[in-house]
């Protein structure tokens, strides 16, 4: 374990496991479809590897940056779009893949962005899902796990950059970003 974490809240079998489980269900339910799967970025990145590779539909992956977070570790309630897709997604079956849904302002105003765009459908799967934390109605279509509302990092999710190669989800010492 790392030594800023205080613990492992999920480890790499574990999250791998669900991960798996979430394809399987996201398979089934687009079942003779295409998907289209969109990632923020960057901390989706880890997330949407692992989902892809077991999904059985045909599947194209692009992916968008959209952040309210800036280099905080506390909303600002503004999302910006710094990187978009690059591709007509009109008429497409888009899920929007996330790493963790938190106060879900940016998971909001991305869906909406592409409803705007005229997809077939958008749904949206994430990883971890901090329902005490939301301050906009976001309900994720696939969630992996529903967490406390802890500083979380790995598996793609960092804090000022860093932490996002650990294998598993761990919760960062609070006075590491309390400083």
């Amino acid at each position: 374990m790392h030594a800023n974490l205080d613990r492992i809240l999920i480890d790499e079998v574990t999250l791998k496991k669900r991960i798996k489980e979430m394809a399987q269900e996201i398979s089934r339910d687009y079942a003779d479809e295409n998907l289209l799967v969109i990632g923020l970025l960057k901390g989706a990145s880890y997330f949407l590897t692992e989902l892809t590779q077991s999904l059985t539909v045909p599947t194209q992956i692009d992916f968008i940056k959209a952040s309210s977070y800036g280099s905080g570790s506390i909303s600002s309630g503004h999302v910006d779009i710094s990187f978009d897709t690059s591709r007509n997604i009109s008429g497409k079956n888009v899920l929007i893949v996330d790493d963790v849904v938190d106060t879900g302002i940016t998971l909001h105003e991305v869906k909406k962005l592409f409803q705007n765009r005229n997809v077939k459908s958008v749904r949206i799967a994430t990883m971890l899902d901090k329902k005490e934390r939301r301050l906009i109605e976001v309900i994720p279509d696939y969630h992996g796990f529903v967490i406390p509302d802890e500083f979380v990092v790995g598996f793609g999710l960092d804090y000022n950059e860093d932490y996002r190669n650990l294998p598993y989800i761990g919760v960062l010492k609070r006075e590491i970003y309390e400083k």
